[in-house]
């Protein structure tokens, strides 16, 4: 299923939230209304607000609170992603220069900042408080699993059962309340668990995904970039090839992650060893199990155009080649 296609039963809604949201990002501050700018001429596919919006079509009629509830999940994830930008000392972000790397790091942290404000004023502004701590929610979780992350890293300890915590806050928490949001904004509170639960297991899924992706494609063309190990971080292949190697290279491998993960031979090393020890076949088995567990959730919901499109946008996010 083609995007286009994903999209086809709620476009009219999300050119309805383009409008809206370029409406909520403006300032009356032109160094930041220049910066705003900037960031919504280079927004992604929207994914967060295609899930808010196809769990709410799913479930009842979008309204003034589903757009409401994809505009505060849009700014979250905006604010987080200019915010990561200046903890990774990114440059890039999609192929364009990063915030921090066109108006420095204190200007970058003084918009992701601006952009939280607007999640709380526009949250108290239409007395959605219940929206506001769905959102709330996923900033602390956020932000947990990256200190968790951060901490496992230095000690190069981390266990699967602790990557499932970390990914599980740091990405599918988000994920989880674009769904929740959703069915909550449409007042389906008797769904929004399950709906929670089916975005969680969507995020899990999604971020294994981009594990792979850093040890290649295969049958495509491209190289693998091994920036995860470059950044020490530890990712669902590498986990499972250290769990499951003999001593000698599970040695190597940590000595790659610690002391070489700067030279880009060793970390070529440290990739090839991966995929001949069946991590990347691992964590593509683990990922289809999710996907299916939280496909399976959606079984008892009537069938219809949305409905449809969830599915296919959850297959999109496991079958996508970048």
């Amino acid at each position: 299923m083609k995007v286009s296609d994903i999209k086809a039963p709620i476009s009219k809604e999300l050119d309805e939230f383009e409008e809206r949201f370029r409406e909520n990002m403006k300032s009356k501050v032109p160094l930041l209304d220049k910066i705003t700018h900037y960031i919504i001429k280079r927004k992604g596919k929207q994914m967060r607000p295609m899930f808010v919006f196809l769990s709410a079509k799913m479930l009842g009629e979008i309204n003034d609170d589903t757009y409401n509830s994809a505009s505060l999940v849009e700014l979250l994830h905006t604010a987080t992603l200019v915010h990561d930008d200046v903890v990774d000392d990114a440059n890039e972000r999609r192929g364009f220069f990063s915030i921090n790397a066109l108006w420095k790091n204190k200007i970058a942290v003084l918009v992701g900042d601006y952009l939280l404000s607007k999640v709380l004023l526009l949250s108290i502004e239409h007395k959605k408080y219940r929206s506001l701590e769905i959102v709330a929610r996923a900033v602390r979780e956020m932000s947990e699993g990256e200190l968790l992350q951060i901490e496992k890293a230095r000690r190069l300890d981390i266990d699967e059962e602790t990557y499932f915590d970390v990914i599980r806050q740091k990405t599918a928490s988000l994920i989880a309340t674009c769904c929740e949001a959703g069915a909550v904004s449409v007042g389906r509170e008797d769904e929004a668990e399950r709906m929670r639960k089916f975005g969680e297991l969507v995020g899990l899924a999604f971020q294994i995904k981009d594990d792979i992706f850093d040890y290649g494609t295969p049958g495509k063309i491209g190289k693998p970039t091994g920036i995860d190990i470059r950044e020490r971080k530890m990712t669902l292949p590498l986990i499972y090839t250290l769990n499951t190697v003999d001593k000698s290279t599970k040695k190597e491998l940590i000595n790659i992650v610690r002391r070489h993960n700067e030279n880009p031979k060793k970390v070529r090393r440290a990739i090839e060893l991966v995929i001949a020890n069946g991590g990347i076949e691992y964590a593509h088995g683990k990922m289809i199990e999710i996907k299916n567990e939280a496909l399976t959730l959606l079984d008892s919901i009537p069938n219809s155009p949305s409905r449809k499109s969830l599915i296919g946008l959850v297959e999109y996010t496991t079958n996508r080649e970048k």
